[in-house]
């Protein structure tokens, strides 16, 4: 019965140090808001950590919210040549939620998104311009419930720096654009609840 405590103690003396210390966390977030950090290279979307909330007037007196998740997508940067910027998203509509387990049946259901039929939202960007106070406007075409239209994002770097998730560089934005829901097809309730929906993205990219 001694030889199970001798074997379990020599098997941890001969693992290698690495297996036997915990990770060492930096001491401070790795991600800054400092444009300097950026480097240039081709990166995906990581998924867990990307969330877009959109946001609408529902009878005049409250905003309400909900979230879409699951993103999937690449976005090709390069600091020096922002103009080359091209961004490509993928948002799969199930995965909308809000308060209401009912309301999310709702709007998948072919009164409103209908993603029998449209199954994912998609953002193509065409052009990238820098604007005022570090943002930078993406315009692009968006892609819902079958029809595709031009819109601006306005997004503003949140952090830049070294990956603890991955091997190389990870970046971070927040982005921002309106469109008007009607023009896509999904004008239920409006004007009770307004046509005009706040889109907001945060994004998380890993390097490849």
């Amino acid at each position: 019965m001694r030889r199970l405590p001798v074997l379990a103690a020599l098997l941890i003396a001969t693992m290698p140090a690495a297996a036997q210390a915990p990770m060492k966390l930096p001491s401070a977030p790795p991600g800054k808001p400092d444009p300097a950090g950026i480097a240039a290279g081709t990166y995906a979307i990581e998924p867990h950590h990307t969330q877009v909330m959109f946001a609408l007037d529902h009878l005049g007196f409250s905003i309400f919210r909900g979230f879409l998740s699951n993103a999937s997508g690449t976005l090709r940067l390069d600091p020096k040549n922002i103009e080359t910027t091209k961004l490509d998203v993928t948002i799969p509509i199930d995965s909308v939620y809000t308060t209401s387990k009912a309301l999310d049946e709702e709007l998948i259901g072919p009164k409103f998104f209908d993603v029998q039929h449209w199954p994912n939202a998609t953002f193509t960007s065409t052009s990238v311009v820098l604007g005022p106070d570090g943002k930078a406007m993406v315009n692009g075409n968006l892609t819902l419930h079958g029809q595709t239209h031009a819109t601006q994002m306005v997004v503003r770097l949140h952090g830049a720096g070294k990956s603890m998730m991955g091997k190389g560089q990870a970046i971070g934005f927040d982005g921002r654009m309106m469109i008007n829901r009607s023009e896509y097809g999904i004008g239920g309730g409006v004007p009770l609840v307004s046509d005009q929906v706040q889109i907001t993205i945060a994004a998380a990219f890993e390097q490849q």
